[in-house]
């Protein structure tokens, strides 16, 4: 396995403190900076969806809240994705406005970061 790419992203959920909301975004966030041309053009993988691995690591607070599966609906449909949640992320006093069906007062931050590794 080798490594091919390492790429960052931030979500925010401003209303509700909702950490998978937040790290649906961050995951797509990352994900949305890669065009990774090079894996065919250079490389010549012909048979990506097996050759091709995510890992990917979340950083948020309150890890018990996370749900996993949803936020990993931020990503396309890889076939071999590993994941590890961290403690980390970042949360801050909102407002709370009950006409908007906010869950509550909280900010929260997600950081996620993507690795993209090859079966080469």
């Amino acid at each position: 396995m080798k490594r091919y790419l390492v790429e960052f992203g931030t979500g925010v959920d401003v209303h509700g403190g909702n950490v998978t909301k937040a790290a649906k975004k961050a995951l797509r966030d990352a994900i949305s900076h890669c065009c990774m041309t090079g894996l065919t053009e250079v490389a010549g993988l012909d048979k990506i969806g097996e050759q091709l691995h995510l890992k990917v690591k979340i950083a948020t607070p309150f890890k018990e809240k996370l749900d996993v599966k949803e936020a990993l609906t931020g990503l396309p449909a890889y076939k071999h994705i590993e994941v590890e949640v961290v403690d980390g992320g970042l949360t801050v006093d909102g407002m709370y406005i009950p006409e908007l069906d906010h869950e509550g007062t909280g900010i929260v931050m997600v950081n996620a970061a993507i690795t993209v590794c090859l079966d080469i």
